[in-house]
C-alpha cells in the first residue's frame, strides 16, 4: 500500500472540544480558572480576574457538572436550521459562585423550573474541517439518561 492511499483511509480525529479550554471530554466537565489572590472563579477560563484585575497565580479549575437554573427564557425564533422551541438558561454552579448561560435539553420548554437542578451534558454538534467531530455542552435535568 502507498502512503497516499494509507493517508486517504485513516481515520478522522478523535471528537475535541469546539473550543480550547472550555471543557473536558473525560471526564466530562467545564474549565474555568481560579485566581490564587482573590479566590474568584470565572468561566470560560480568563487571563486575567475580572474582580481583583490580577494577571498572576490564575490557575485552571474542573468546575462543578451539577447546576441549577438561575433564570431562563423559550426562544422560539432563531436562524434557519435552528430547532425551536428550546431554552437558554442562566446556570448557577453551585460552591464555585460561577454563572452561565446554556441550553436546557430534555424536556419541553413549558417543563423548565426556576430552581431546577440540572447537570451537564457533553453533545456533538458539528464536524471541524479536519473531519473531528466537535463536542459542546449544554444542560439537562437532574437524574434524566441520555
Amino acid at each position: 500500500m502507498s502512503l497516499s492511499s494509507a493517508a486517504d483511509t485513516a481515520a478522522p480525529p478523535g471528537p475535541r472540544p469546539f473550543r480550547g479550554g472550555l471543557l473536558s471530554l473525560e471526564p466530562p466537565c467545564l474549565l474555568g480558572s481560579r485566581c490564587t489572590a482573590c479566590g474568584n472563579v470565572t468561566f470560560p477560563a480568563r487571563g486575567f480576574c475580572p474582580a481583583c484585575r490580577s494577571v498572576d497565580g490564575l490557575e485552571e479549575v474542573t468546575l462543578g457538572t451539577e447546576g441549577v437554573v438561575h433564570s431562563f427564557t423559550v426562544v422560539r425564533q432563531a436562524p434557519p436550521g435552528v430547532e425551536v422551541p428550546y431554552v437558554l438558561a442562566w446556570v448557577d454552579l453551585p460552591g464555585s459562585g460561577v454563572r452561565l448561560m446554556a441550553t436546557v435539553s430534555g424536556l419541553e420548554p413549558h417543563h423548565v423550573e426556576l430552581g431546577m437542578s440540572v447537570e451537564l451534558e457533553l453533545t456533538p454538534f458539528g464536524t471541524a474541517g479536519d473531519g473531528a467531530e466537535l463536542i459542546g455542552f449544554r444542560f439537562r435535568p437532574a437524574g434524566v439518561a441520555t
